[in-house]
């Protein structure tokens, strides 16, 4: 097709890439906040989708296309494999970028994108779309008012039967989300990974995984993830000195339980109280995702998950990935200048 020059109008408009699995959605979303301007699509099938959920916006299967353009912002959601080389050419051409998650595959990739945005001025975002929604806000909140007492544990579980992917393993499919979460509501990286799993289905792309994380505050994670499980369960779970906090996004209930363990004469004794459901907005993760997006175009401020963020996320994905092919060695986190978890 050919190569067609837009131009932005008053308010931050974007070019989606990928309109397949996922991007669809991110299509979808930016259309009902006005502020899809073009798709960029290689496959046919996914061309036909775009004009089926954005009519009206224009199409077309060359990516110069959104890098000509006056658009400020481009919103890659390709495999993943591609997300360093589109996103760094983005970044070149002088675009923000909000990238699907992980930033990159390798961790050295990723924080030459993060330099890139730094030294360009440009905004980079990691789609770490658990982070914006309403019921994990709700959960950091909780957190930081100390309403459950000192963090001693937290495990996240997601599983379920499908969908199988052949060009990465179940850890950099659906682990990404829980260990951004994780480092979130730590506030810091783990100083030590432990990972192990198998590959059932397909030689060497790991069906299920399991996570070790060991926060040198003593604080203790792990995170199961699976696509060969016989039902479907995305749990968190964070257990404080004083309460207990339960997310599950298959039934959206968040729950703060007034349970802990209080000590009675040398003994240990647990106390059971009531669980208390907690109210959260009905706002779509992804939605606000995309506003936060928009919003960080415009002020140029950096978003919750900025580009540092994904950077922190992606290596302590490497590090586990590590571990894996190791049969589980633990593998030690170096510290660097991106070790801090920056304010939210």
């Amino acid at each position: 097709m050919d190569s067609v020059i837009l131009k932005a109008g008053e308010r931050p408009t974007v070019a989606v890439v990928g309109c397949g699995y996922w991007g669809k959605n991110l299509v979808r979303n930016f259309d009902q906040l006005q502020s899809l301007a073009l798709v960029c699509e290689a496959d046919p099938a996914g061309r036909a989708r775009a004009v089926e959920i954005a009519p009206g916006v224009p199409v077309t299967d060359d990516f110069q296309t959104a890098l000509d353009s006056e658009l400020p912002g481009l919103v890659i959601a390709t495999p993943a494999e591609t997300h360093y080389a589109l996103t760094r050419r983005a970044l070149l051409a002088g675009k923000d970028v909000l990238v699907e998650k992980p930033l990159a595959l390798t961790y050295e990739e990723g924080r030459e994108l993060v330099e890139l945005a730094e030294r360009s001025g440009r905004i980079l975002m990691v789609g770490h779309v658990l982070e914006y929604h309403p019921a994990i806000v709700r959960l950091l909140e909780l957190v930081r008012s100390g309403a459950l007492g000192h963090v001693r544990y937290i495990y996240s579980n997601r599983l379920s039967l499908g969908k199988i992917r052949r060009e990465e393993n179940i850890l950099w499919s659906f682990a990404p989300h829980d260990v951004a979460v994780i480092l979130r509501l730590t506030g810091g990286l783990p100083f030590q990974v432990v990972a192990c799993g198998g590959a059932y289905v397909q030689a060497n792309i790991a069906d299920v995984t399991v996570t070790n994380l060991l926060f040198d505050n003593g604080v203790r994670a792990h995170i199961h993830v699976s696509w060969l499980h016989p039902f479907k369960e995305q749990r968190l779970v964070v257990i404080g000195s004083r309460k207990m906090a339960s997310f599950d996004d298959v039934t959206k209930q968040l729950i703060l339980y007034d349970q802990h363990v209080a000590w009675q004469e040398g003994q240990p004794i647990p106390v059971k109280g009531q669980g208390e459901i907690v109210p959260f907005g009905p706002e779509e993760p992804l939605k606000q995702e995309c506003r936060a997006f928009l919003d960080a175009v415009a002020t140029r401020r950096p978003p919750v998950t900025d580009g540092a963020s994904g950077l922190r996320t992606l290596k302590v994905l490497q590090a586990a990935q590590r571990s894996l092919v190791m049969n589980g060695e633990p593998v030690t986190l170096p510290i660097d200048s991106f070790q801090l978890s920056r304010p939210s």
